[in-house]
């Protein structure tokens, strides 16, 4: 065999590695994710509640993730923080097959959500840094693409099985996909000190420095506004979809469309709508597409309309994303690319998601569907700051 081969081959493997861990993760998180909410609420949890314990989760998310990455970062652990993870997570999920009582539930929920977080960001370091060696390198969105077909195929597996054996059964579904991801997890080439850098972290010199860069709040703000609406959306959906009669099984298809529309966008269109348009103009297009999306889930949970809507996900989230990450990329400076990248994902993303899935819970209560009009209109408030950020 000759050196080229053995580069070919050693990057094959390598590959194939990432896509049976990856194809395992996002299985597991596709099979229970989309049903969890209905879950809860088969155990007589009332909406206001279900928003405070799914929020209660998502905040939690903020914390144990950065926490567990900069343990696994300071031990070089990474595969065994990973498969540390995905055993608690396994274990976590199995507690929602007793817990009924809305403490228990929430007890539940802290520790699966404790566990869950750090899962996706340790593979994706992992991954990152093997695509990038010299010889056995591959493209990451080849992993990450097969991590989304696999969400998908769970999903719709999920909503027959659900149909079959009842809701209980998609978390023992995961809980089997996590138990096999440490196995998958060894496979695997670990990263060594020579490829992984430590940062020093968020500074308050740096985070002061973003604040006063009006670009740089605006595209938070925005992405604030536009990605926590998604929270009604991802909690209340599948209750409201089944609570009218539509099957479990064409609620998982439903669902598993609107993250088809995310691949799609993520690796076909939006590039390449990012080569004709401005960044803003992307956003002002994902504001709109939002906004709409909202408003038809508000009027009708015809599966027709809603199986024309779903793939607007693709806009509402791929879109807004990829338009955002430019110009950051092209407004902040490099010393604070990390810094920004955090506060981004921590207030832009994560305390909005929290603070909305908390509101959403009460919304839902008391305005029922219409609570999706909120939505819409929290996404119109988007669209001046996106029309200021044009050039």
């Amino acid at each position: 065999m000759t050196v080229s081969q053995g580069a070919v081959s050693a990057a094959a493997s390598s590959l194939g590695s990432f896509v049976l861990l990856y194809a395992l993760l996002y299985s597991a998180f596709g099979a229970a994710s989309p049903f969890l909410p209905a879950l809860v609420e088969a155990r007589g949890v009332p909406p206001e509640q279900i928003g405070l314990l799914f929020a209660a989760g998502t905040a939690i998310r903020l914390i144990s993730a950065p926490i567990a990455g900069r343990i696994a970062d300071r031990t070089q652990a990474l595969r065994a923080t990973l498969a540390i993870c995905a055993i608690g997570t396994a274990l976590a999920a199995l507690g929602y097959l007793t817990a009924s009582a809305l403490l228990a539930l929430l007890a539940v929920a802290l520790l699966h959500a404790l566990f869950l977080a750090p899962t996706t960001n340790l593979a994706d370091a992992l991954s990152l840094e093997a695509s990038k060696r010299e010889g056995r390198g591959f493209e990451y969105g080849w992993v990450r693409g097969s991590g989304s077909a696999a969400f998908i195929a769970a999903t719709l597996v999920s909503g027959f099985i659900v149909s079959a054996s009842g809701l209980t059964a998609v978390v023992v579904l995961q809980a089997m996909l996590m138990l096999a991801v440490p196995f998958a997890a060894r496979l695997v080439p670990p990263v060594s000190d020579s490829d992984r850098t430590f940062d020093e972290g968020i500074t308050r010199q740096g985070v002061r420095a973003l604040i006063h860069l009006a670009v740089f709040r605006k595209v938070v703000l925005v992405a604030a506004l536009i990605l926590g609406s998604h929270a009604l959306h991802d909690t209340f959906s599948m209750i409201r979809w089944t609570a009218s009669g539509i099957s479990a099984s064409t609620a998982s298809a439903l669902w598993s469309l609107a993250v088809a529309g995310e691949v799609v966008v993520f690796f076909l269109i939006g590039p390449w709508l990012l080569q004709r348009l401005s960044p803003a103009t992307a956003m002002g297009i994902a504001a709109v597409a939002a906004a709409l999306r909202w408003l038809i889930s508000a009027l009708t949970v015809d599966v027709p309309a809603l199986v024309l809507i779903q793939p607007l996900h693709g806009c509402t989230f791929a879109l807004l994303h990829l338009a955002c990450m430019r110009l950051l990329a092209d407004a902040v400076p490099r010393e604070l690319a990390a810094t920004a990248q955090a506060i981004y994902g921590t207030v832009g993303i994560g305390a909005a998601s929290t603070l909305l899935t908390l509101f959403s819970g009460y919304l839902y209560a008391g305005l029922g569907a219409n609570a999706f009009l909120i939505m819409s209109l929290l996404c119109l408030t988007a669209l001046p700051l996106t029309v200021s950020l044009r050039p």
